[in-house]
């Protein structure tokens, strides 16, 4: 028989065509089947390993599926770098929040309106609105859609919100064109104080938004979150129109609905805890533990909340926790945290005042002053605010000397009343008399020289006056009321100004007084003979009858005040150190009393005990028959004693069980 023959090798079946994958590749992205392209692109970069086409479409679908590091990772293991990958890398750098890194990738790249795009949203972030604005102006004649909506935001971020409604004009643009563009718009108004017509337009951006999200067949959930920034914003408003109740009701109905995105859940709690201040402590802390990282023990905000919301925004959040914190007495978590904010953020004034605030909370406000002068000297252009602060601090410390010096470096001010006040007081309260006249003396020379309408002149020269009088310098005291008398001419001044000279020279204020006016009915009067009198002339008293005086003694007698006497202590007492207070429910019964507690009741007298059988009596009869006893004691000792016995004996205790026995 003959062998049969062996089968030939099978051949591996041909690789399909790079023209069929790249058909099945377009369909996934149409389909939006991100994670099924990738597998394609590989295995097309498996055939063609140098195709450019596989290797963008991998990494545009690594982006569009949120996979960034694998994005970078594709990136920078490419063989071949492709033009536009110095772009795509700097957009999944700024997705990261490495905004400095995204930066510099994006100048390899050849400019374009796109890069010119990206770059505004990356100086956007990084707080660069002038920047970022002229970017915008540049792209003004491209066709770019929405590009208003953040052209507005970004005037508004680097407070030009004054600026937006012209810029509208110049695109011819309304508000309420897009429900995005009326919510920013709505915030240039309430930076420029104008909260009615933000509320209402808020409400118009609201309705608009729910008509378009309608009609894209979103669902009511998506459209709630979509529009959660609107109604996190109506709620602020209400809270600045002074409708604090309805802003409360809006902050937690958001909240515990929990149909918003995070920055507007944030936003809503920092808010609502501001409001309700130092009520109710624990639970805003509560609240914000809820925006904290879960995996960090001490408080930090979550990776997404850190990248979505801006600087100004956190450091609010950071700042209310510290405040909260300091409050509920938990100053170890407060130092904790006071501590890592200077490095968050290293140009602002908040760090420093919770730094100074948890110091005067430790009795430590000469520390306090000491930070506040040192972050003064090294930003001079914040140091308005601070000094401020620090002439707070010492003057509620009792230092008015520094609280003085730190006033006076605040150059903008110094000619003001009300600081010219606060410096006059706090130097009087350190001593320096003198220092306090020259602080109204320049102030006075300021206003003399000061060309405004609304001129303060004759107010500090009134003060300085009065001043000069209270401390004996009455030249210079009348020389002033001289000047207001001259610039004036009030009766008050003439007043203060004959009141004044009249300690020095009689005759020249008797001069001045002529220039008062007469009071009427005071012709007829002879000053001279009223100085002669000796006094008020005796008037003889009415007679009045026996009985009427002795009514009136007997008035006077009722009407007569006891002696106060002192009062007696017990022996041994010392009022000075009268120890504690005596107990005020002293004199209650101690069933009345707060502090009582009834006795516990022995349940096991509830208990049968005894033989199988034995007849246990109530302890109703048992107090019957006790009582019938006493009532019969009187009639016999005998007989009393055997009714004893027979009480004894009904009694449910283990010394009776044991007689029966017997």
């Amino acid at each position: 028989m003959a062998p049969k023959p062996k089968p030939a090798p099978s051949q591996p079946a041909p690789p399909p065509a790079l023209e069929d994958l790249f058909t099945t590749l377009n369909r996934h992205i149409q389909a939006s089947a991100y994670d099924n392209a990738v597998r394609l692109t590989d295995q097309i970069l498996a055939i063609a390993p140098g195709d450019e086409d596989a290797l963008r479409c991998k990494v545009v679908a690594l982006i569009k599926n949120d996979r960034v590091e694998d994005t970078l990772s594709a990136i920078r293991s490419s063989k071949k770098q492709l033009d536009d990958f110095h772009f795509l890398k700097a957009y999944c750098l700024y997705r990261q929040n490495k905004l400095d890194e995204a930066l510099e990738s994006l100048k390899r790249q050849e400019s374009n309106d796109e890069t010119m795009l990206l770059e505004c949203q990356i100086l956007y972030r990084l707080g660069k609105m002038d920047a970022c604005l002229d970017i915008y102006r540049k792209l003004q004649n491209s066709k770019i859609d929405n590009m208003e909506i953040n052209s507005v935001a970004a005037l508004v971020m680097s407070g030009r919100s004054s600026e937006v409604q012209g810029m509208l004009d110049s695109l011819r643009v309304k508000a309420t064109s897009s429900f995005e563009l009326a919510y920013n718009t709505a915030c240039s108004l309430i930076a420029r104080n104008e909260y009615t017509d933000a509320e209402q337009l808020l409400l118009s951006g609201r309705r608009i938004g729910q008509e378009v999200l309608m009609e894209d067949n979103l669902a009511d959930d998506e459209i709630e979150i979509e529009l959660s920034p609107i109604a996190v914003q109506l709620a602020y408003v209400q809270q600045l129109l002074g409708r604090k109740q309805d802003a409360i009701e809006a902050y937690t109905d958001v909240i515990k609905r929990d149909m918003a995105d995070e920055s507007s859940i944030a936003v809503a709690v920092n808010n609502l805890v501001s409001l309700k201040g130092p009520k109710d402590v624990s639970d805003s802390l509560r609240k914000l533990d809820r925006l904290k990282d879960k995996e960090n023990q001490s408080f930090r905000l979550a990776p997404g909340l850190d990248l979505k919301l801006s600087a100004k925004e956190k450091e609010a959040i950071y700042a209310n926790r510290v405040l909260l914190l300091l409050h509920a007495n938990k100053n170890e978590q407060a130092r904790e945290l006071v501590s890592a904010l200077p490095d968050m953020f290293p140009e602002s004034v908040i760090p420093i005042f919770l730094q100074a605030a948890l110091l005067v909370r430790e009795n430590k406000a000469g520390r306090a002053e000491e930070i506040l002068a040192q972050f003064a000297s090294k930003f001079p252009d914040k140091s308005k605010v601070v000094h401020l602060a620090r002439a707070q601090v010492a003057a509620a410390a009792g230092h008015p000397h520094i609280a003085a010096d730190s006033l006076t470096k605040i150059s903008d001010i110094q000619h003001m009343p009300a600081t010219v006040a606060t410096l006059v007081s706090l130097k009087e309260r350190a001593g320096d008399i003198d220092g306090a006249a020259a602080v109204l003396d320049n102030a006075t020379k300021w206003w003399s020289n000061a060309m405004t309408e609304d001129n303060k002149l004759n107010t500090i020269t009134q003060e300085a006056a009065l001043f000069k009088l209270r401390h004996g310098k009455e030249e210079e005291a009348a020389q002033l009321y001289e000047q207001l008398v001259k610039s004036q001419g009030s009766i008050e001044a003439l007043v203060g100004l004959v009141t004044t000279v009249a300690r020095m020279d009689v005759a020249k204020a008797e001069l001045y007084e002529k220039q008062l006016n007469a009071l009427p009915g005071l012709k007829g009067i002879d000053v001279d003979s009223l100085e002669r009198t000796s006094g008020v002339k005796q008037v003889d008293a009415p007679r009045v009858s026996v009985a009427e005086t002795y009514e009136e003694g007997k008035n006077k007698t009722k009407s007569k005040k006891k002696r106060k006497r002192k009062p007696r202590y017990p022996k041994g007492f010392d009022p000075a150190n009268p120890g504690p207070p005596p107990d005020p429910e002293r004199w209650l019964p101690k069933r009345e009393r707060s502090t009582y507690r009834p006795k516990r009741k022995d349940k096991r007298a509830a208990q049968v005990r005894g033989s199988q059988g034995a007849v246990v009596r109530d302890k109703h009869d048992t107090g019957a028959s006790s009582n019938s006893s006493n009532l019969k004691s009187n009639q016999g000792t005998s007989k009393g004693a055997a009714q004893n016995a027979v009480s004894e004996q009904t009694k449910p205790s283990s010394k009776s069980r044991k007689k029966s026995r017997n």
